[in-house]
């Protein structure tokens, strides 16, 4: 990330809007801006593959979920945040990977600007792509700043996307098993 560019954008942004970047409350702005940057987009450029390498080897195809996993993410289109959980669940062919990567997973994805049906896509064709299960499914339910704090202002709206790979496409006795484990 370029540090002095995003520095500079947001002097001009301040400069825009009708304040003074050097006033006393805003002089440290632009650089506390280009740290958080660096952290709420620390996924660009980075693939979950790191996460989802080291796996263990298993003798049952069983389905496992993780859900509820807090994220946080940016929209592309306001550059305003959007955030809520995401459950996710793969049937194993033969390997499993540990709890925590898959909220890794996610965590790693939501870290860059982009549209909620993407991240979910995304999360989805990572676990196919690096367990090579027999399927996955991954549901987001997020709320999104540019839904409430501007255009429409609707608090509490909240959106849903779901991606199936693999079983969970054909499957659906398979698919509703995971939305019945959802709601304990």
């Amino acid at each position: 990330m370029d540090s002095k560019k995003i520095e500079q954008g947001v002097r001009l942004i301040l400069e825009g809007i009708g304040e003074d970047p050097g006033r006393e409350g805003l002089k440290g702005t632009p650089g506390r801006i280009s740290r958080m940057y660096e952290e709420i987009f620390g996924g660009l450029d980075k693939t979950p593959q790191e996460f989802l390498a080291t796996t263990f080897g298993v003798d049952n195809d069983e389905m496992v979920i993780e859900k509820d996993i807090t994220f946080y993410s940016m929209c592309e289109h306001h550059l305003l945040p959007f955030y809520g959980k995401a459950s996710v669940a793969y049937i194993p062919d033969g390997k499993v990977v540990g709890l925590s990567k898959l909220a890794r997973t996610v965590d790693l994805i939501a870290r860059k600007p982009q549209i909620q049906e993407k991240m979910t896509a995304e999360v989805a064709d990572a676990l196919m792509e690096y367990l090579k299960p027999k399927g996955a499914i991954v549901v987001i339910k997020a709320e999104h700043m540019c839904m409430t704090m501007r255009g429409i202002k609707k608090p509490g709206s909240t959106t849903v996307t779901m991606a199936s790979r693999g079983v969970f496409e054909t499957d659906k006795e398979l698919k509703d098993d995971f939305f019945r484990l959802l709601e304990q």
